[in-house]
């Protein structure tokens, strides 16, 4: 019993354990897989073939009646700049940004890491689109001093543990 190559593309996307986006060079999502679903906490069918930055409420999506990618602010943006550097054949591994989204009333601040690659054979010009969220990490970070290299912990005496 084969795998239809359908079911091993999506069994492919959905074990990838970040959001992954598939998307045309206007950013406008084409498909994503499951933990994409649950970072823009929408629905799938509301999310299809809508932009990047409205789909994750960018805060600059709004900020003119034509949407995501239109505003002045657009042209800077690395996601849409690391989806179009990746269409003209430049690799994008791992590009670190903040960027702000809104999240309510309130502004929601992320720290983030874009990779964006090319998706080989397609029809169209389409890009896979990873977006890591590293908040977190970078907070603990600041609080907890920790080797890159080795992994130890300083202490308030400035002595490295295990």
């Amino acid at each position: 019993m084969g795998f239809s190559e359908n079911t091993y593309y999506r069994t492919i996307l959905d074990a990838i354990p970040i959001p992954v986006f598939v998307v045309d060079g206007d950013v406008r999502i084409r498909d994503l897989n499951e933990v994409a679903i649950r970072f823009c906490g929408q629905g799938k069918d509301v999310i299809y073939r809508q932009r990047g930055g409205e789909v994750l409420h960018c805060m600059h999506s709004l900020d003119v009646p034509e949407g995501c990618g239109r505003a002045p602010f657009c042209q800077n943006c690395v996601i849409r700049g690391s989806v179009t550097a990746c269409l003209q054949g430049q690799k994008v591994s791992r590009k670190r940004v903040r960027m702000e989204f809104v999240e309510g009333l309130s502004r929601k601040p992320m720290d983030l890491l874009i990779t964006a690659s090319p998706m080989p054979d397609s029809v169209e010009s389409l890009a896979l689109l990873m977006i890591e969220d590293v908040t977190e990490l970078l907070s603990l970070r600041s609080i907890i001093p920790i080797c890159m290299l080795c992994k130890k912990i300083r202490d308030d005496e400035q002595y490295w543990h295990e």
